[in-house]
């Protein structure tokens, strides 16, 4: 098909990509056409399949090409750059957290979700095989007419349960409650636990769609800053003082945005103050399915004791499967479950019992070791480029999906940000995350997006450009203060 030059500069994965798009620009690998297998590839070209994975990965993301799971990749369609009027409906305004949530859902062609908090979709193409859907529903006694109890399928439940036993939280499948995922189980405890002129506390930075949900209902929201190590307890003990919050919302592993962990210290005394202030805890764990190893994690410390654990799998595993869950306290369960129950009755019995097949068939815990791999990869990838681009790095952790990055302080981030979506690159700002919208020279970056040379590259030219134009306004200042020296000496 092509050949590499093994002494250039650029990466080998990098050539693969130019060459690829060099013949679909130019017609010979029309729309439609079935690129060779990663195997064929690597094997013709003499690279390692990791190699062409890399290339695929970045052409998948541009939406040149799409993953079409065991049949192979397949060059996309052109689609027309205008769209209808109904499609192109907006949920906010530009960089509104609902409007950035809509860009992660929505995959528009061609633009590269480098703040996006969901993975590349054909990271995930082989976790729900078809297989795994057929004998889902074969599991399901009245097939399609099958109802879902409003807890949830008690045998998905229990393989739940069994899940969290292995992270060392207590629980079993009465302490467990389904959800269409982390969001919704958010809804649930504002609907369950919290009236309008309540306070909360909340981490700064943390999750905006969580902030712009509180706000909606009236919640006066108390932000606690969020350090490397966990929440910074002082400004927590202070707050429980002056102000008897009713919750607190909490990420302990893997926090978003900043991929920051907590340490068993900082949760021990968290648990304490918790304790001594009547405070209910919610703690928040989408993310932690991507840790690398064993963290520590507040139900686990306090038996579910005052505290409501939820996560999902719908990041980690299928964007298709809403799929979530809930663990707590059966006094506390039980208000959730009416909550869930006015809201939308019961999840769906398809997606239990689908999600079910792939618990019970060991599937899950093979596809997190899988996607764990690349996604430490891909973290190795990104920090590399992006620190070259001029990015600042601060307290990298432990693994997962996030970079927190900023940006030299002459760079008007606003700005950057904008310009970015002109150029079909998604990036979202420090502020965003902040729950007072105060300003922050981050940017949250997705390790298995930012890898992309385009990411960098841009970076690199915008930062660049902004750094020679702060020396040139240096030299003619100093070449001004010069000549105005030699008047004086005149």
């Amino acid at each position: 098909m092509f050949s590499l030059h093994r002494d250039s500069p650029t990466p080998l994965s990098d050539q693969i990509e130019l060459r690829l798009r060099e013949l679909m620009a130019d017609g010979r690998l029309p729309a439609a056409a079935r690129l060779m297998s990663i195997r064929q590839l690597a094997t013709q070209l003499a690279v390692s399949p990791n190699t062409v994975v890399s290339a695929y990965d970045r052409l998948v993301a541009l939406g040149l090409i799409e993953s079409r799971g065991r049949a192979g990749y397949f060059v996309c369609e052109t689609r027309s750059a205008a769209l209808p009027d109904a499609a192109a409906l907006e949920a906010g305004e530009e960089q509104e957290g609902v409007w950035l949530a809509q860009q992660a859902n929505d995959q528009r062609a061609g633009v590269l979700l480098a703040s996006s908090g969901a993975l590349p979709p054909n990271w995930l193409d082989d976790a729900v095989p078809l297989a795994a859907l057929q004998r889902g529903m074969a599991r399901a006694s009245a097939g399609m007419a099958t109802r879902c109890p409003a807890q949830g399928v008690p045998e998905l439940r229990e393989r739940i349960a069994l899940v969290l036993r292995g992270m060392g939280i207590a629980a079993d499948a009465g302490r467990i409650l389904t959800t269409y995922g982390g969001t919704h189980a958010i809804d649930l405890i504002c609907r369950a636990f919290l009236q309008p002129g309540d306070t909360v506390l909340v981490e700064d930075p943390g999750y905006f769609l969580m902030f712009d949900r509180l706000r909606k209902d009236g919640i006066r929201i108390l932000p606690i800053k969020r350090r490397p190590d966990g929440l910074d307890l002082q400004e927590l003990e202070a707050a429980c003082l002056a102000h008897r919050p009713r919750l607190l919302f909490v990420q302990t592993v893997l926090h978003n945005p900043t991929g920051w962990g907590s340490s068993a210290a900082n949760l021990h005394k968290l648990l304490v103050l918790a304790q001594q202030h009547g405070l209910l805890i919610a703690e928040d764990d989408v993310q932690g399915h991507f840790h690398p190893g064993h963290a520590t994690r507040l139900a686990s410390l306090s038996g579910l004791d005052r505290v409501i654990y939820y996560s999902s799998f719908c990041k980690a595993l299928s964007p298709a499967l809403r799929l979530g869950y809930m663990a707590a306290e059966p006094a506390l369960l039980k208000a959730l479950m009416r909550e869930k129950i006015y809201s939308v009755l019961t999840t769906s019995a398809l997606q239990e019992y689908v999600m079910l097949e792939v618990l019970a068939a060991g599937r899950w815990r093979k596809h997190l070791d899988r996607l764990n791999a690349k996604l430490m990869a891909a973290r190795h990838s990104s920090a590399k480029q992006l620190s070259e681009a001029g990015i600042r790095l601060d307290h990298p952790g432990e693994g997962g999906l996030f970079l927190w990055g900023s940006v030299p302080p002459e760079v008007d981030l606003n700005l950057l940000v904008q310009d970015a979506y002109r150029n079909k690159i998604l990036l979202v700002r420090g502020a965003t995350f902040s729950a007072d919208r105060a300003f922050d020279s981050h940017i949250r970056f997705n390790a298995a997006f930012s890898q992309q040379p385009r990411l960098a590259n841009y970076l690199r030219e915008r930062l660049q450009g902004v750094a020679g134009a702060k020396a040139a306004l240096a030299r003619a200042g100093a070449g001004a203060g010069a000549g105005a020296g030699a008047d004086a000496e005149r």
